[in-house]
């Protein structure tokens, strides 16, 4: 049986008791960086075998975690912080273990994309979700698609990049309200919320650090 496990964003009082029991469970627990999850797991008093599966060895760990389901084995994975799967490696896995006909089951959790929606103050009642925007090739294209999207846009961001992605929106979609969440359920959280200008303007004078989860308000027509 696959468990898909969210994990604290940031405050680790934010773990489920589901959470907790069902990494108490398994037999083990593949994670996206071992010392992360190895950090929580001694914070809750958890002794467990812990194996990476990230970007770099989901290729060769796919195979290993779908024969490891199919010997019995009760394996939980996990990402650095959040819902796996969502912006996060995982969806091979989990691909691989429905093909062979293995029950996976959500264990559900914190997720950055949900408590960031829920204070935006922008309406959310429809939105789509970009993750992270693309770097370079696509970036542009990507955008202007985005340009007439009535839904409330949701993306990810990094601290070092979000006054260009700022300067981005206003470039290809237009000056729009925008609402910016970081370091979510952390000391140093903090909503900013204004125009992408005003953001921009502000960001200059004082940049900020830490995971960003950035809101963007639908075109209304």
């Amino acid at each position: 049986m696959l468990y898909i496990v969210a994990t604290p964003i940031g405050n680790l009082d934010d773990i489920t008791l589901r959470a907790i029991k069902t990494l108490e469970e398994v037999d083990f627990i593949f994670a996206e960086d071992t010392r992360v999850t190895k950090k929580l797991l001694n914070h809750l008093g958890i002794e467990k075998i812990v194996y990476r599966y990230d970007e770099h060895t989901k290729m060769h760990q796919v195979s290993n975690i779908a024969n490891m389901l199919e010997n019995g084995n009760k394996i939980a994975l996990v990402t650095d912080a959040g819902t796996p799967c969502i912006s996060d490696p995982g969806f091979e896995v989990v691909d691989e273990a429905l093909k062979r006909g293995i029950k996976v089951i959500p264990i559900p959790g914190p997720s950055a994309m949900t408590a960031a929606a829920s204070v935006a103050g922008i309406s959310t009642r429809r939105f789509c979700f970009e993750g992270f925007l693309p770097k370079k090739k696509g970036r542009q294209t990507l955008l202007k698609s985005l340009a007439e999207e009535e839904r409330a846009i949701v993306i990810f961001e990094s601290p070092h990049r979000i006054e260009k992605t700022l300067r981005d929106i206003e470039t290809f979609i237009g000056v729009r309200e925008v609402v910016i969440v970081r370091e979510i359920t952390k000391i140093y959280e903090e909503i900013l919320r204004g125009t992408t200008t005003e953001l921009i303007e502000k960001l200059s004078k004082n940049p900020i650090k830490g995971e960003i989860v950035l809101l963007i308000k639908g075109n209304e027509k």
